[in-house]
């Protein structure tokens, strides 16, 4: 059941993340806003950091420091809560500059995972819309290891994927991401002694006769074990069981949700959606699957 939107007059949201006071950070991710914004109970919006370019996924630490993937500048920015710069990251010299930083997740080793959908933003998009021949570039999506601390890359975990967003953990502390243009989700045992081996989990998917672009976006593990994942151009986010099944499909108001994160209040998810640019609220059967809050800066 969808329940009144928690804001609305948002400038293309995404990356939201939930804080205990029952606020929200979110990105917003307009050339005439390209910020980070703080979202009150009430909806009141306050500008916390202007990145200037194209600000998407955000983590916040256990310092309560915002980390912004940055796709425009090509940049892992971290920021005090005030909106003080603390770090910037813009890759490495093995493996080059990053190319569009889309997502991020803190994993239980205190590292920092994200998700780098493989072409700078100038080579595909035109404003919020893909170029004509967006599918026949030559995506390089990367999934890459970060160690905050040391503001370094560790390494890459996977790459050559055909647009890599979404990103996080589950329970037993697997990776997985996913890939827009296939509508796939991968999955990565990242702790074994291997390489982390790309497995197929699921697809998002759903057959139809719709035109234009679909595929999944931002995701978060629910403590019922289920992925729940937005699926941009849907109007849904689309659930997938343990085994990667498809299992639920929770329509949305607007048609083009960017990522969700769990309402600390209680069995409900708050989506970003960029068409109608608005947080909406559904309720779900579970909480969220707890978040890593790693202490970066401090003692």
């Amino acid at each position: 059941m969808t329940r009144p939107h928690f804001a609305t007059g948002i400038a293309a949201p995404e990356g939201p993340i939930s804080l205990a006071d029952g606020s929200m950070y979110v990105t917003e991710m307009t050339s005439a806003t390209a910020c980070v914004t703080h979202v009150s109970p009430s909806g009141k919006r306050q500008v916390v950091h202007k990145t200037g370019g194209r600000p998407n996924g955000l983590a916040v630490d256990g310092d309560g420091n915002i980390w912004i993937a940055e796709a425009l500048l090509r940049q892992l920015i971290c920021v005090s809560p005030s909106g003080k710069v603390l770090a910037t990251l813009h890759g490495d010299d093995e493996n080059g500059p990053f190319l569009f930083p889309n997502d991020l997740a803190f994993g239980p080793d205190g590292h920092l995972y994200m998700t780098d959908s493989g072409l700078p933003m100038v080579d595909f998009l035109e404003g919020q819309n893909f170029v004509p021949n967006f599918m026949d570039l030559g995506w390089d999506g990367r999934v890459y290891e970060i160690d905050p601390k040391k503001n370094k890359v560790i390494r890459i975990i996977d790459r050559a994927i055909r647009f890599t967003n979404g990103i996080a953990f589950d329970g037993q502390n697997r990776l997985y991401a996913n890939a827009s243009f296939t509508g796939e989700v991968y999955r990565y045992d990242v702790f074994s002694t291997a390489a982390p081996r790309r497995e197929v989990f699921g697809n998002v998917l759903q057959p139809d006769t719709q035109t234009g672009f679909k595929g999944p976006d931002g995701m978060k593990f629910g403590t019922d074990g289920r992925l729940y994942c937005t699926v941009y151009g849907q109007q849904n986010v689309t659930v997938l069981d343990a085994k990667g099944a498809v299992v639920d499909r929770l329509m949305l108001d607007g048609a083009c949700p960017t990522n969700l994160c769990f309402a600390k209040d209680g069995k409900a998810i708050l989506v970003t959606e960029v068409s109608k640019g608005q947080i909406e609220r559904l309720d779900v059967p579970c909480a969220g699957l707890p978040l890593h809050y790693p202490s970066v800066f401090g003692s």
